[in-house]
């Protein structure tokens, strides 16, 4: 029976890491879109003031 609980175990531990890692793969997408989309939105804006002078 103990052999059984730590295969259990291991199996766990393993499922576990393999869902923190797609989220941390997830979070630096996230990271990533968000950095492109402020650098598209000061883009836009000089290119606003510039327009503008």
């Amino acid at each position: 029976m103990s052999k059984l609980r730590s295969t259990v175990s291991i199996i766990a531990t393993a499922t576990a890491l393999l869902a923190l890692a797609s989220c941390a793969n997830t979070i630096k997408g996230v990271g990533k879109d968000t950095a492109g989309a402020v650098n598209a939105t000061q883009s836009a804006a000089h290119s606003v003031a510039r327009a503008a002078k």
